[in-house]
């Protein structure tokens, strides 16, 4: 069974340089109920635009919390 989480994120394009070298491996960051969700870094690189990545996107997660996919349902 999946679990769907809706998470907000704002992450600078400075933000992401610290990604992109390997300093920084997860980004931690809340669902719009207040639960702590750490990712890998790595998951986000398809959402990563000009400004950054910033918006609201649902991430979906297996039973086991592995992560299974992360969409933007909202800017």
């Amino acid at each position: 069974m999946c679990k769907r989480l809706t998470i907000n994120l704002d992450i600078s394009p400075q933000q992401l340089i610290h990604y992109y070298q390997g300093t920084v491996s997860t980004v931690v960051t809340y669902t719009t109920n207040g639960q702590t969700i750490h990712l890998p870094a790595n998951i986000l690189r398809s959402l990563v635009q000009a400004n950054g990545i910033h918006g609201i996107f649902e991430l979906v997660v297996d039973k086991n919390h592995k992560f299974i996919s992360i969409k933007r349902i909202k800017t």
